[in-house]
């Protein structure tokens, strides 16, 4: 029996382009089913200035298929030398929408991030005036605390402290991952919000290293236990706003991910929105996958929903590609080990 779903277009409020043959490889996947995206600014070299968002923007606008209509919103990667009055004035323009903080050495490219948070009060008190969005890798780097718990870690030793410091200031605690990230986002106020990834409503770490090492299941923040996974399928299917989609859609070439010291990033640009559809049904939740695809992140970052719609369709399974090929290389889709039984329309 067919069922259908009719959605606004979502919003990908965490998506990772790269640039050059990969951006033109990869960003039709994500300018298919998506109206706008988040765009993460940590290029080498790093998206820091203003002057540096709108040469990214043009390069994402020019990579675009012909018809395509999406609208990339960018940010700037935070530095311990970044500009108040720059920032103030990429917002002003109308082009960036938030600014990134990476703990240096947290992730992919992230070297250039922040290592002395008082280096960077001005900017945060700058972005609390003017209503910027500060999104944040939400991990501690200290090499004494396991990789497993550093999402809680960051949370207690630096996000509480900075939003206690810096009264107004808006953030989104990207791609959570555990019961915690979950707990303390419905503790906060509206100043408050947190993505949600795709891989991480389907996959414990259990998935990544029983039976062997499976490198495209590698991410960071890594997949954490099976508890907290299921305490993020009851955040992103509850409804609440504080909960949206950024599905931290990361590619790699495949050569680049299949060896000794693999590259951290699932690719999921290609086949979220049945996964969603897959998992929010299983959850008997389809009536709020809306409002976390395309209601809940347009609010937070103050956009209107889009106008455009897609249409999810239930029937027989349907077959995803395994790879993207791309000029940088081949980028395995994410496999959520399940048939796709949904399929999106326009």
């Amino acid at each position: 029996m067919t069922q259908s779903l009719h959605l606004r277009r979502p919003d990908d409020m965490h998506l990772h382009l790269r640039d050059g043959a990969m951006l033109q490889g990869i960003l039709p996947e994500s300018a298919r089913h998506f109206a706008r995206a988040i765009i993460m600014p940590n290029l080498v070299p790093p998206v820091v200035t203003a002057r540096d968002a709108a040469a990214y923007h043009d390069r994402i606008l020019a990579a675009l298929p012909e018809g395509a209509d999406f609208q990339p919103l960018m940010t700037l990667y935070l530095t311990e030398e970044t500009d108040p009055a720059d920032v103030a004035a990429a917002q002003a323009s109308g082009l960036v929408k938030a600014v990134k903080l990476y703990p240096a050495g947290a992730t992919t490219n992230s070297n250039s991030g922040v290592r002395d948070f008082d280096k960077v009060r001005a900017v945060l008190e700058e972005m609390a005036e003017i209503g910027l969005p500060l999104c944040v890798h939400g991990e501690v780097t200290d090499p004494a605390i396991d990789i497993f718990d550093r999402e809680a870690v960051f949370i207690d030793r630096v996000l509480d402290p900075i939003r206690r410091a810096t009264p107004g200031l808006r953030v989104v605690m990207e791609h959570i991952t555990t019961t915690e990230g979950v707990a303390y986002v419905r503790s906060a106020g509206g100043d408050l919000g947190a993505t949600i990834t795709t891989h991480h409503l389907v996959i414990n770490r259990n998935h990544m290293l029983v039976g062997g090492i499976r490198p495209h299941y590698y991410c960071l923040p890594v997949a954490k236990r099976e508890r907290h996974r299921l305490a993020l399928r009851d955040a992103a299917t509850s409804g609440e706003a504080g909960f949206f989609l950024g599905t931290d859609s990361a590619p790699h070439p495949d050569p680049l991910k299949e060896n000794a010291c693999g590259c951290a990033g699932c690719f999921t640009a290609t086949n979220t929105m049945p996964i969603l559809a897959h998992v929010f049904e299983e959850e008997k939740a389809l009536d709020r996958l809306e409002a976390f695809t395309s209601l809940n992140g347009a609010g937070f970052y103050r956009l209107p929903p889009s106008e455009t719609r897609l249409t999810l369709t239930k029937g027989a399974p349907v077959p995803c590609p395994a790879k993207i090929d791309t000029g940088a290389g081949p980028v395995t889709v994410f496999d959520p080990g399940f048939a796709l039984c949904w399929s999106v329309s326009h």
